[in-house]
């Protein structure tokens, strides 16, 4: 199974232009480098969250690299934060902390995550693991190799479904890829959640990103794109999760909504 990469739009940035833009409070809050850093946004995420941190433990820990799991609570209602700390047991080698944000949104959650990292490889993956850990491996592997972005994708070759999604989210994926193509141009899966990035080229584009929702993503390669980063899409094994936050309709549409947003800021 071959990678796909992404042509950049254009040259990239320099990183410290793009620190210079975020507020100096977010800026002050940075966490010590760690080789790679894991953050995961959960809202409402109690009844699944124990489980993912401790396999995510587990495999970092068998890994080479010195890592930290980031849990960003996304205003949760239920025992999210709370359970996140009783099952999140650290080693040696994989430190976990949880944060809070207050403002809605994965997108936000995400934000606040990268925002306050200082580690030189960072990136998410959704507290479902529908994205294999065993992903993280050649994820690393290409980050180190020159990718500025290496991204899970359910839609290139040797791409697999282990349980598919249902007939109306497929459909609603289909559209939402077409209307994606002239933002993210040879990207053939924005929404898969597992994404990771080299630093410089992350802190360059989530300065400039302003969705919050689950158009997130979309917005977030564009201006990696645009930057000059490369953007590599591994194909995944992926698996359907059951209790996914995420509401074919409420979300659907307003995810809809910002993806016709950023095609008219691009015209």
């Amino acid at each position: 199974m071959s990678p796909v990469v992404s042509t950049p739009l254009a040259e990239a940035t320099s990183a410290p232009a793009a620190l210079a833009e975020l507020p100096v409070a977010r800026r002050g809050r940075l966490r010590a480098p760690v080789e790679l850093e894991v953050i995961i946004p959960a809202y409402n995420e109690s009844a699944r969250l124990p489980e993912t941190l401790r396999q995510s433990v587990a495999y970092l820990n068998e890994r080479p690299w010195q890592s930290r799991i980031v849990v960003v609570d996304n205003g949760s209602v239920d025992e999210t934060a709370a359970d996140a700390r009783v099952a999140a047991v650290a080693t040696d080698k994989v430190d976990v902390v949880v944060i809070g944000c207050s403002r809605a949104g994965k997108g936000a959650a995400v934000r606040r995550g990268l925002l306050t990292s200082t580690s030189p490889l960072l990136g998410f993956y959704d507290a479902d693991l529908a994205t294999p850990l065993e992903t993280l491996a050649p994820t690393v592997e290409a980050l180190r190799s020159g990718a500025d972005a290496v991204i899970a994708s359910r839609h290139v070759p040797g791409a697999s479904f282990v349980v598919p999604q249902a007939l109306r989210r497929r459909a609603g994926g289909d559209v939402f890829r077409l209307l994606t193509r002239k933002l993210v141009p040879g990207v053939a899966d924005t929404q898969c959640g597992f994404k990771f990035f080299r630093r410089e080229i992350i802190q360059t584009a989530i300065a400039r990103v302003r969705t919050t929702g689950f158009a997130f993503d979309v917005e977030l390669l564009a201006h990696v794109q645009r930057a000059g980063g490369k953007i590599v899409e591994l194909p995944v094994a992926w698996t359907d999760a059951a209790g996914s936050t995420f509401h074919p309709i409420r979300d659907g549409l307003a995810s809809f909504r910002a993806v016709f947003d950023l095609r008219g800021s691009a015209q």
